[in-house]
């Protein structure tokens, strides 16, 4: 019985797997290609709803904005004011988020478009229930630099989200500071 040396074995193992994981990655790339539009496309809705939802009526996207923080990716504005799309960082991760700024200086409202939080906790801030209605409220009418209570301002954080509740605080307040150099 003949035996294989070492190197053909160890060379017949990587080609096979290198043989295997060519195959995966195409059927991968295959399966993004059909469903990239379908993603985009919903992306896409959420963010007009969210525009919607913090400025009624919508608006144009804006190409001429200021942003010291690097938290803004996009403003869209309206006779009426400015939607401001933000992406702070959370506990888990970047949450972005639509934030409506009227043309002097007050909040709006505020939508959440993604983020990643953890459930039950940070998630709360863009829960569809009462406690992440009550959360977002809270910042309806604002207007300045925002903290949360923690921190000597008005803001309550969600119980054992303080983090979260920082990271939408700073977003708003980039908001803020964005449509304050707009004027």
């Amino acid at each position: 019985m003949k035996t294989e040396s070492t190197v053909k074995y160890v060379l017949r193992l990587a080609l096979t797997l290198l043989a295997i994981t060519a195959v995966v990655a195409a059927c991968l790339a295959y399966v993004n290609g059909i469903t990239k539009p379908r993603i985009d496309a919903a992306k896409a809705a959420k963010t007009q709803l969210a525009i919607e939802t913090v400025l009624p009526g919508g608006g144009e996207e804006v190409q001429d904005f200021t942003d010291e923080t690097g938290m803004v990716s996009k403003v869209y504005g309206s006779d009426t004011g400015y939607a401001v799309e933000v992406t702070p960082s959370g506990f888990n991760g970047t949450i972005t988020m639509m934030v409506g700024v009227s043309k002097d200086g007050k909040v709006l409202g505020i939508s959440m478009i993604s983020q990643t939080e953890t459930a039950g906790l940070g998630a709360v801030s863009a829960a569809k229930t009462a406690a992440g209605e009550t959360f977002r409220g809270q910042y309806k009418g604002q207007s300045g630099t925002l903290a949360v209570s923690k921190d000597g301002g008005t803001i309550d954080a969600l119980t054992g989200a303080t983090i979260t509740s920082r990271a939408v605080t700073t977003g708003v307040n980039a908001a803020l500071s964005c449509v304050a150099g707009m004027d």
